[in-house]
């Protein structure tokens, strides 16, 4: 898949891992287009940014929106979908307080697997109307996960299940979508210094660094926009998740 003059979507693309990709998307030649609720930042970064970059206004669980924001990029001729959309939530399966509430294990579920899921099928039908490229391909949709779906640590039940689930999709997802020549790969990331950390003192910031085995340094997004290049271009890439993790394995607290 040739970046340069490709039409893309990253959902989640205001702040983080998903303004990181954005960015490298956009220094590739791609055109595209910022899908986050955050207006403000959004609007901000498609401004920054220039010419091939525009901002809508998108929440990933509702499929109306999350389709009118596939449809403003569908004109670039979509070949990349990125969706980092995605929250927290800390609670232990039970606790002083008694069971673990339900709504909040639901809105993890339904902004982090199922808005996951709305960018995926969304991307992919648009995909499939565009006509195949040289080697058949038609486009390639990139999901993140975490390494939460695999060592999910205490009061992590919610979040981990929600990633777990965007793992588990992966390799039927690529199944279905083979005979289309669309591509489907998931970056489960570790430990990233985005804003969801940036609340932390310094201090607590470099511990969580040194619990990596190498490099001891908490991840950079634009290592994680750099997979996501990657992914783009290696056409060999699918049905997979790839840990970008520095051999991170989490401990259960």
């Amino acid at each position: 898949m040739r970046v340069e003059g490709s039409g893309a979507i990253v959902a989640g693309g205001a702040s983080g891992l998903g303004e990181a990709t954005a960015r490298a998307l956009h220094e590739r030649g791609a055109h595209v287009t910022i899908a986050d609720l955050n207006q403000a930042k959004g609007e901000a970064l498609a401004s920054e940014l220039g010419e091939r970059a525009r901002f809508v206004t998108c929440d990933v669980t509702d499929e109306e929106q999350v389709a009118a924001a596939v449809q403003q990029a569908a004109p670039d001729g979509l070949r990349i979908s990125v969706c980092c959309a995605g929250v927290g939530w800390a609670e232990r399966t039970v606790s002083k307080r008694g069971p673990h509430q339900l709504v909040p294990f639901e809105t993890v579920l339904r902004i982090n697997l199922i808005g996951t899921f709305n960018v995926l099928r969304f991307a992919a039908a648009a995909m499939n109307e565009l006509e195949p490229l040289v080697d058949g391909e038609r486009g390639v949709c990139v999901n993140t996960a975490s390494i939460a779906a695999y060592d999910g640590q205490i009061g992590q039940i919610a979040y981990a299940a929600s990633k777990g689930g965007i793992v588990g999709m992966t390799l039927p997802a690529a199944r279905d979508l083979s005979s289309r020549g669309i591509r489907v790969v998931t970056i489960a990331p570790g430990t990233f210094d985005t804003p969801l950390l940036g609340a932390l003192p310094q201090e607590a910031r470099e511990e969580l660094g040194r619990a990596i085995p190498f490099p001891q340094r908490l991840g950079d997004p634009a290592e994680f926009a750099a997979l996501a290049i990657h992914i783009a271009e290696n056409a060999m890439l699918n049905g997979e998740t790839i840990r970008l993790d520095g051999a991170l394995r989490m401990p259960p607290r």
